[in-house]
């Protein structure tokens, strides 16, 4: 099992990695959290955010679709293994939206809770208990390479446990 220092800082080479990454975060937020968790998710669009959560709700036995919750919100879940609630606030006017969607009561109860662009409800959210990073990432290329298409999808992920 990796310790938390193994899963801080890592190039993840494609999705496929980056579902592979977020089985192993599962299993050190349950080791260092409990069965509940606040885990705020940072990074531009297009960063995968949303692949890391699939990656984690695959491990937790679902086998449904995992889609963006931009437009809805919230997309919750509910496994074998626990209930999973997958925010994305990118749209989100004001924080004081969240208690108006009894988003509190969601806090309040068991599961893990997953928040994209937790910085749109800064003053409402708990604070996290993780806060992971990813950004786009392309690894040092000389003039002579080709521009290699695959490596413009790699992302760097950094963890940080409360």
């Amino acid at each position: 099992m990796p310790s938390v220092d193994d899963i801080s800082n890592r190039i993840l080479v494609d999705e496929k990695a980056t579902v592979a990454f977020g089985g192993e975060l599962h299993d050190a937020i349950r080791r260092l959290c409990g069965e509940s968790a606040v885990v705020y998710l940072h990074g531009d669009l297009g960063a995968g955010k949303t692949t890391l959560v699939r990656g984690i709700l695959r491990l937790m036995n679902h086998s449904g679709a995992v889609k963006s919750p931009t437009y809805t919100l919230l997309e919750p879940y509910q496994t074998d293994r626990g209930e999973v609630f997958h925010f994305d606030l990118y749209r989100l006017k004001s924080p004081e939206e969240l208690e108006f969607l009894g988003f509190d009561e969601i806090f309040d109860g068991p599961g893990f809770k997953f928040v994209e662009w937790p910085g749109q409800g800064a003053g409402w959210l708990p604070p996290a208990n993780v806060e992971v990073s990813l950004r786009l990432h392309a690894p040092s290329q000389t003039r002579e390479e080709p521009v290699d298409l695959v490596a413009q999808m790699q992302r760097k992920v950094s963890v940080r446990f409360a």
